[in-house]
């Protein structure tokens, strides 16, 4: 028997792309934590060049033919086209759904009336890339999950609304 969790803002789709994720080799789920945090890191080095602000991500490889894995954080989103029906392969990092983490840190999330929630009043996502004054209450870890492929996926799109 399977059991389903349900996961804040996401369908169980994606909420069963979650609960497989452990299936994914430890080795791969490593490199692209790695990745992640190198890429933070320049991007918090280069600061004073690139400005203060940060970026959100999505990242999608193709193993073996048979699975994707999916990597991201923020407001950045895949989405992949089955049977000419989207399906969604990530969920949004709000600042409500990480709250408790936020404020265990040191952070707060406002919650300004006509207004988006925001971690220390600011920032409308809980992960990010860079936003140097404000990585000490972000995280820059991914989820990292994987969705399997057949023929009946046809395409992924990548989207994000910093464009």
């Amino acid at each position: 028997m399977t059991t389903k969790t349900k996961v804040a803002g996401c369908d169980d789709e994606y909420a069963s792309s979650l609960q497989l994720a452990y299936q994914i080799p430890r080795r791969s789920r490593r490199r692209i934590m790695a990745g992640y945090d190198d890429e933070d890191a320049v991007i918090l080095q280069q600061s004073l060049k690139l400005g203060k602000d940060g970026s959100t991500a999505a990242t999608v490889i193709p193993i073996d033919g048979q699975k994707l894995m999916v990597a991201k954080f923020g407001d950045s989103r895949a989405v992949m086209s089955r049977n000419g029906v989207a399906h969604q392969l990530s969920v949004d990092h709000e600042p409500s759904n990480e709250r408790k983490y936020i404020e265990k840190i040191g952070g707060f999330v406002s919650n300004i009336p006509g207004d988006v929630l925001r971690v220390d009043g600011q920032l409308a996502v809980a992960r990010a890339f860079g936003d140097k004054r404000l990585k000490i209450h972000l995280s820059s870890e991914p989820d990292i999950t994987h969705q399997a492929v057949g023929d009946q996926n046809e395409f992924v799109v990548f989207t994000s609304d910093g464009i």
